[in-house]
């Protein structure tokens, strides 16, 4: 008879259910091997010998009772409840996308693919790699651009990292200023500004129809199709840049570019954005991959990933991370940025939609948005301020007035439960996507004019499917998405046995553990992975009004609670999309903070020999003179050196930045000491938890 686990009470009958028997996989009888092998009598004896007592947390945390698996999904669930999932036709770079089912099930919801670590080995990585290079030959294909990074975290910190690009790139030092066209998204116009303030330069927000450049600017920021869905052509603005030595970066729409000419023909330097209507839902604004491509003479200013094909030892071409001697883990102080990572798996999702779909696929989808929303005007016939556009309209605030107030086309829109974009100045904004349909058009006729319609009658007004809305000069009239693998696999079969090619050949959580500590992902459990893609999470836009985001906000203040009381501290912050963006917002916070106490001249951050590199390539796109303190063999800060330093610059000491553990895996016994250091000499502590 099979020797069973005795079982002692009726809480033991439900124990394995909770989330930590499935997470951690050791059985009792190998706990105690391990604990046999290390020489501890008791887990508890183990953290006695590695964890300090001065730090040693006394009591028990207050948080909820475990629960199990099925009862966290219950409550989840409950909790997506409480989202209303809206048609939002807001845009603003966020849109409706259908997820094809074999992305979904095979690679989003897949651990052979979310599991797998950062790609150093190239050996063990060659599925992932081949995905992130279809990705990269994407965006350079739609943009126009010589080369693509293998993506960034999203579309307005990839806008602030080509702003630092230009003026890395620029020859003149004197030039302090990027224009950037009052056009742009919002959200992007605000994260270029925060990264500008602590870099020392100016930003100047205007009218691109009207800007002159000068000497002054290193360059400028414009989109097209711009937030107001307006096609723009830049190219005489971005002769006039070159011609006085300054560089341009123009934001785009990939799914527009198979419509309209790439803003490489423009004469882009860089071209920025997000591919997040390629297959990855919104999310309530994330994740999603955003990208940078660049023409040949910034390849080597570029941050990010980039992957490249090199050859094996057996003469056979293979794929690896190229250049990386850009990237913070080499490069540290000087790298190009602190990005440390691709967004892979949505970069991933995002490449093989276009495998999915291929150039004819994706030109129906573009043609589609286009015409609904060229159908919207016809059938309201109403003008919009721009007679350019590819799938966003807007119609002024006396255009609408002529045949609704606008009081009414809300109470309208809100009684069918559609989020229109309602601009300060009075404007209405309307974005179709992929999703949009005859039914939508409809309602939104209705909202509009107060008449109903219906699907029939817009079938009768017989809209041509040619794009009438982009003018010739702004066709796109080169072929795109040429290579192989973008027309090869559009039956199901083929395409699900392409994506098992690649998978086969990397090592993820389902081949073997993965012991590299740092930032490695441990486990995503299915019971976590699930959620992601239901409709009440995935489908409400960022800007969808507050009430309709109860169950995110019921999630979000939660958790922060939660982790708040784990960490000690009183607040918690779920805006960074990484690690290396949590580094800079937390620099941000120390420095403003310091500004608060008339304090903004401290400007040294101290950083131990041992830091990740993302640390030091923090702190200088802060502005922040950096001094190394020394560390001893083991990783550990030496004491002395760091008070040395301290004493050298205790005036313009802005902060220490140290991670903990360290990156040798150690807790530090003179840790509350190092830090006691650094506060009374006015100082604050930034801490590193990636271990």
């Amino acid at each position: 008879m099979h020797a069973f686990e005795p079982i002692d009470s009726i809480e033991g009958l439900f124990a394995r259910d909770e989330f930590h028997g499935r997470h951690i996989g050791p059985s009792r009888a190998q706990e105690d091997e391990m604990l046999t092998r290390v020489h501890a009598a008791s887990r508890a004896e183990l953290i006695r010998e590695t964890v300090p007592a001065a730090i040693l947390r006394e009591g028990l945390l207050n948080l909820p009772e475990p629960a199990s698996e099925s009862e966290a999904l219950d409550e989840l669930r409950t909790i997506a409840n409480q989202n209303q999932v809206w048609r939002s036709f807001i845009g603003a770079g966020y849109y409706g996308t259908f997820t094809p089912e074999p992305i979904r099930r095979n690679v989003l919801e897949n651990p052979g693919w979310y599991t797998a670590y950062t790609p150093y080995q190239a050996e063990v990585a060659q599925g992932r790699l081949e995905a992130l290079m279809n990705y990269q030959q994407m965006v350079v294909d739609l943009t126009g651009m010589h080369t693509s990074n293998a993506s960034l975290l999203d579309e307005a910190t990839a806008a602030a990292e080509a702003m630092a690009t230009m003026k890395r790139a620029h020859k003149g030092a004197a030039a302090n200023k990027i224009f950037i066209d009052v056009q742009v998204h919002p959200q992007v116009i605000a994260v270029i500004k925060t990264r500008a303030h602590w870099m020392g330069l100016e930003c100047v927000v205007g009218d691109a129809e009207a800007f002159s450049p000068s000497a002054e600017f290193f360059g400028a920021h414009v989109q097209s199709p711009d937030t107001r869905g307006a096609l723009r052509d830049f190219s005489g603005l971005a002769s006039a840049l070159h011609a006085v030595g300054a560089r341009i970066c123009i934001g785009t729409d990939l799914l527009s570019a198979l419509l309209v000419k790439s803003v490489g023909r423009m004469g882009a330097d860089i071209a920025i954005g997000s591919a997040q209507r390629f297959g990855v839902p919104m999310g309530y604004g994330g994740p999603h991959a955003a990208f940078m491509a660049v023409k040949e003479d910034l390849v080597r200013a570029m941050p990010g990933r980039i992957i490249g094909v090199s050859v094996d030892a057996s003469g056979k071409p293979a794929y690896r991370m190229s250049l990386q001697t850009r990237e913070q883990h080499i490069r540290r102080d000087k790298a190009t940025s602190n990005i440390c990572t691709a967004q892979a798996l949505l970069a991933n999702m995002a490449s093989f939609y276009a495998v999915y779909h291929g150039p004819q696929g994706l030109h129906r989808i573009a043609l589609r948005a286009n015409a609904m929303a060229r159908l919207l005007i016809k059938a309201t016939g109403l003008t919009p301020k721009h007679a350019a556009f590819f799938d966003t309209v807007v119609f002024s605030a006396a255009t609408l007035a002529s045949v609704s107030p606008t009081t009414a086309i809300k109470s309208r829109a809100d009684r069918k439960q559609i989020n229109l974009r309602y601009f300060a100045d009075g404007d209405i904004g309307i974005a179709c996507d992929e999703t949009t349909g005859l039914n939508d058009i409809a309602d939104l006729v209705e909202v509009l004019t107060g008449k109903p319609t219906s699907t029939e009658a817009l079938k009768a007004l017989r809209l041509t499917t040619q794009p009438e809305s982009i003018p010739a000069t702004l066709a796109r009239e080169d072929a795109v998405l040429t290579h192989p693998v973008f027309n090869s696999y559009h039956s199901e079969t083929e395409f699900v046995r392409y994506m098992k090619r690649l998978e086969n050949k990397d090592i993820s959580l389902v081949h073997s553990m993965i012991p590299l500590g740092s930032c490695t992902m441990k486990l995503n459990a299915a019971a976590e992975m699930a959620p992601v893609t239901w409709p009440e999470f995935a489908g409400l836009h960022p800007f969808a009004p507050d009430q309709q985001a109860k169950g995110y906000r019921i999630m979000l203040d939660q958790l922060g609670l939660w982790l708040a009381e784990i960490t000690g501290f009183d607040a918690v912050s779920f805006q960074p999309n990484s690690g290396a963006q949590g580094e800079y917002a937390g620099l941000l916070a120390i420095r403003f903070y310091q500004q608060s106490l008339g304090q903004g001249h401290r400007d040294v951050c101290l950083i131990p020999s041992s830091a990740h590199g993302t640390n030091p390539a923090s702190a200088q796109m802060m502005g922040m003179k950096i001094v190394v303190v020394a560390c001893d063999s083991q990783g550990n800060v030496d004491v002395a050196d760091l008070q040395a330093k301290i004493e050298a610059h205790k005036d313009q000491l802005c902060a220490l930045m140290v991670t903990y553990p360290s990156t040798h895996g150690v807790f530090e016994s003179a840790i509350k000491d190092i830090c006691a250091k650094v506060h009374d000499a006015g100082g604050q502590v930034y801490m590193d938890g990636a271990n």
